[in-house]
């Protein structure tokens, strides 16, 4: 599989690198900073802890170089009911700990079969869980890649193949660097995926007359584009987008503690010092949820307490050397890499943020539609002419409950004409100050609403924290 270079909106996706992050701080170079990234998700998948095999069974992932992000080559699977006919089926993404659910969505369609919205990796456990669905429902006869970012297209082929009746629909803009291969080249099977028409408006019957869809595409640069398809299932009353809306609550996804390794990514990031001592504990794992979902949409949170490079590595730790005290909870894995320190303020970051549960569009995604006003509030207004009463996303919390009036507030800076957000200004400093530096085939475009900004939280001035 050959993949596409990573969006904007498929880093918001992956969660924050934090040593990429790092470097990028520090002013090193951008080879180095990927050199770096790439080195910690190297020791992540060597140097962690073991993780509890009972329930690891048929999650092997053997194709996850291919994208070479957390949990590796082991990918647990989980499945919810999220609506009347509707399935998750949940797995993890990330690196460094800073781990994000990633999800497919299944509908029963009243005329029989089941419609896949946004495959994730068909693990053995993966199939299992789709099969008793399978058999109550019928084969499964429609696959959408909905995106064009690389952690939703790394699974689509792999997942298709495993299903070679059913129809196979992929956003049109997909590509692949550094040269654009023919789509049997990615993985997908040959001749079978065809280009999601833009819109079911004027389409002819699709789905069997049960859903309406519509593709946002917005060029937020000369060598990026961003797709999201949005389909309303009619009979369910379900909404299904990929990246471009999301929910968070205090409480971690349930596939952040499905097993011990992933419970370890949520005591890793709650210590509020490098070198504290933190019991397993529901308030510890809201504290570490926290930490992932601020790391995850602003990669430098404000209220995130920097220290020298050097400070975060033990001497014995590979494959880096530092300066850092050896870890007092060594098994919480990462060879010793020690977490980030965090302000007291961070709990009120997270609340500006979270908003109780309220949905939102993440930062990077609103910087990119901003660069496409006019299209992205055309797809807004057309997923307010259907009658939908929850949203089922691609990351983060599901589903939503919630009607077409609530994408007012979630989407008012398109109708306000500004780049406002209801987050804290420190957390989107580093996103903000991050485009200025672009070399000019990665820069924007310009964009009419100005550059992204918050509220003054008073989250504490930056400053080196010395343990």
């Amino acid at each position: 599989v050959c993949l596409a270079p990573a969006s904007a909106a498929s880093v918001r996706g992956r969660g924050g690198a934090r040593t990429a992050a790092l470097a990028m701080a520090e002013g090193m170079g951008r080879r180095t900073a990927l050199r770096l990234a790439g080195a910690a998700a190297a020791a992540g998948a060597s140097a962690g802890p073991e993780a509890a095999h009972a329930s690891l069974d048929g999650t092997e992932w053997p194709l996850w170089p291919a994208l070479p992000l957390a949990p590796y080559g082991k990918r647990k699977t989980l499945r919810r009911d999220v609506g009347p006919g509707v399935w998750a089926f949940e797995q993890l993404l990330g690196i460094f700990y800073v781990h994000v659910p990633i999800r497919m969505t299944v509908v029963r369609m009243v005329t029989g079969g089941l419609f896949v919205y946004a495959p994730v990796a068909p693990t053995v456990e993966c199939l299992a869980l789709l099969q008793p669905l399978i058999d109550a429902h019928g084969p499964v006869r429609y696959i959408i890649l909905p995106s064009v970012a690389p952690e939703h297209k790394v699974f689509a082929g792999p997942f298709a193949r495993r299903f070679p009746s059913a129809e196979v629909f992929a956003t049109d803009r997909q590509y692949s660097f550094p040269l654009n291969l023919p789509a049997s080249w990615l993985g997908f099977p040959p001749r079978r995926v065809r280009p999601l028409p833009p819109s079911s408006q004027g389409a002819g019957q699709l789905w069997g007359g049960e859903f309406e869809h519509e593709v946002l595409t917005a060029k937020a640069s000369a060598s990026s584009v961003y797709q999201d398809a949005a389909f309303f299932h009619k009979p369910s009353g379900t909404l299904l987008v990929c990246d471009a809306l999301i929910a968070t609550t205090a409480e971690p996804p349930p596939i952040l503690t499905a097993e011990p390794e992933h419970i370890r990514a949520l005591l890793y990031h709650a210590r509020d010092d490098p070198l504290e001592l933190v019991r397993d504990t529901p308030e510890t794992r809201r504290k570490g949820w926290q930490r992932i979902a601020l790391f995850a949409n602003f990669f430098m949170p404000g209220s995130l307490v920097k220290l020298p490079q050097q400070a975060y590595y033990p001497p014995s730790s590979l494959p880096f050397s530092g300066s850092g005290p050896k870890s007092p909870m060594p098994e919480l894995g990462w060879a010793g890499v020690l977490p980030f320190a965090w302000r007291d303020s961070t709990g009120a970051a997270f609340d500006r943020f979270s908003a109780g549960g309220k949905p939102t569009v993440a930062p990077i995604i609103q910087i990119i539609m901003s660069r496409a006003p006019s299209d992205a509030s055309r797809w807004v207004s057309q997923l307010q002419q259907w009658d939908f009463e929850r949203v089922i996303p691609a990351h983060f919390d599901a589903p939503i409950n919630i009607g077409p009036k609530a994408l007012d507030d979630a989407f008012a800076f398109l109708s306000d004409g500004k780049n406002e957000v209801r987050f804290c200004d420190e957390d989107v400093f580093f996103l903000r100050d991050s485009l200025e530096g672009l070399p000019a085939n990665l820069a924007l475009y310009p964009t009419p609403l100005g550059p992204l900004q918050g509220k003054d939280c008073r989250l504490g001035l930056r400053k080196d924290f010395a343990m």
